[in-house]
């Protein structure tokens, strides 16, 4: 019983119970140990309503139907959602919004893709995107698993061409800003009208040069110097802090 090309696993207690709460249609079938029976009797009671499968199962079978040890006693197969490009439409009602926006360059490790997610998530960011590159990291079981139920409160999209979506983002209206781990701008607390979209790179190789060019402004944490950055995911959670505080604007870099 394994999950087919459109379907998506959900590993953990908070992942499956976030997804319940959001999309409780989406649920294919269910799994769990004995432990977790009880916390999910009326999980249980509405998919046996909706006739769909639900079992509690040995740690085995379990590791099996997860294909991974890391599934914390619960296992959900859902319909995975579909990732699009947002239209003019949408981006229009971002702007009118003034939404804050997470923008990933080929984040590779589904786990930073969870935790990025989950820190957008707690600070109340309701969108990321993320390009179209084979080396790009996708909203699967990893990442649903260490966001811990923040993926179930994000819609992620998906564009083709990163660097022409920052100009259309910045053309609307967006503070496009780079984290870099150099040369780039501190945080400053200054008022701004415009909502900022914050593009965190790759973990080896940073922002790509195009990527960095249709930045608006590129923003650096200063550190100790005692090791040369943080963990991505880290910095973002840092950066998204700083960039949400009431008031806060970063000074727009030299480059």
């Amino acid at each position: 019983m394994s999950a087919s090309d459109n379907e998506l696993i959900l590993c953990g207690l908070a992942a499956v119970q976030a997804r319940f709460a959001r999309e409780p249609g989406s649920f294919k079938r269910l799994f769990f140990d004995v432990p977790n029976s009880r916390k999910l009797g009326a999980m249980c009671k509405a998919l046996a309503a909706a006739k769909k499968v639900y079992r509690c199962v040995p740690p085995a079978e379990l590791e099996k139907i997860a294909g991974t040890l890391h599934h914390g006693g619960v296992v959900g197969v859902v319909a995975a959602p579909a990732l699009s490009a947002p239209t003019p439409k949408v981006i229009a009602g971002w702007v009118a919004a003034r939404a804050p926006l997470v923008v990933l360059d080929r984040i590779g490790n589904a786990h930073n893709l969870g935790a990025i997610a989950r820190s957008a998530a707690y600070f109340g960011v309701s969108d990321i995107v993320i390009p179209a590159h084979p080396s790009a990291a996708l909203p699967g079981e990893a990442a649903h698993r260490v966001a811990e139920g923040g993926l179930e409160h994000l819609t992620i999209w998906r564009v083709p061409d990163l660097p022409s979506f920052l100009r259309a983002l910045a053309s609307a209206g967006y503070d496009v800003l780079g984290a870099a781990t150099r040369g780039g701008a501190p945080v400053s607390r200054a008022a701004s009208a415009r909502p900022f979209a914050l593009v965190m790179g790759n973990e080896e190789h940073g922002i790509a040069p195009e990527v960095a060019k249709a930045c608006t402004g590129l923003v650096t944490l200063a550190g100790s110097g005692k090791v040369e950055s943080l963990n991505v995911s880290v910095a973002a959670a840092v950066l998204l802090h700083a960039l949400l505080t009431p008031g806060a604007k970063p000074a727009a870099s030299s480059r």
